[in-house]
């Protein structure tokens, strides 16, 4: 591909400082430092179901709560992907996927339309899954989808285990990105918008 699809950002702030590398046409890897255990899985499955190259460096005040790393990160990669779609010329812009996990099932959809939205129809039995806040899984897709610009709606169709059913979430999440920006041979270089442009 002639176009390099990657990105670094980093962000500083008085609670966080997070560096992000992204690379769309990777092959899946991942070097995840978050400190926070299973928010470090699910970036990783992320990752991995992507296809995209991934690191993040990420120091947070972990000594107050998870919050602001996991929401940080959020931003951070959104703001990455966001950098490494460019101009969105040729991209498939849609993507959906419905992922097992053992009992729990998952749907995301994305259009990289150039709004930031977030729809999320689900719920969790518990507060924590490890490290990491149950509520806090919502809001990273939430802060990921208004940074890179995604129109995102996720849901839980089935499960019991609130691991399980996070794990779908991530999972779904991937493919659907997969797919979403994938080049399109049909499209020949266009942009995949009747209006001509996709703002970013």
């Amino acid at each position: 591909m002639s176009n390099i699809r990657q990105a670094t950002v980093s962000r500083k702030t008085n609670e966080t400082e997070i560096t992000i590398t992204l690379n769309l046409d990777g092959t899946g890897q991942a070097e995840i430092k978050t400190g926070v255990g299973f928010f470090d899985h699910m970036l990783h499955a992320l990752a991995r179901h992507a296809r995209f190259d991934l690191a993040v460096q990420a120091n947070g005040d972990l000594y107050i709560d998870e919050h602001h790393t996991v929401e940080d990160v959020g931003i951070t990669l959104g703001r990455a992907l966001n950098q490494a779609l460019g101009d969105r010329k040729g991209i498939t812009r849609m993507g959906q996927a419905i992922v097992p996990m053992d009992e729990a099932l998952a749907m995301v959809a994305v259009d990289i339309g150039g709004r930031g939205y977030f729809v999320f129809d689900g719920h969790f039995e518990g507060e924590r899954i490890g490290q990491m806040g149950t509520s806090l899984i919502p809001h990273f897709f939430e802060s990921l989808a208004h940074e890179a610009k995604l129109n995102l709606h996720a849901r839980l169709l089935a499960g019991r285990d609130d691991h399980h059913r996070a794990e779908a979430l991530f999972k779904a999440l991937a493919r659907t990105l997969n797919q979403a920006v994938k080049i399109d041979p049909q499209l020949s270089g266009q942009i995949p918008s009747t209006k001509g442009a996709i703002e970013h």
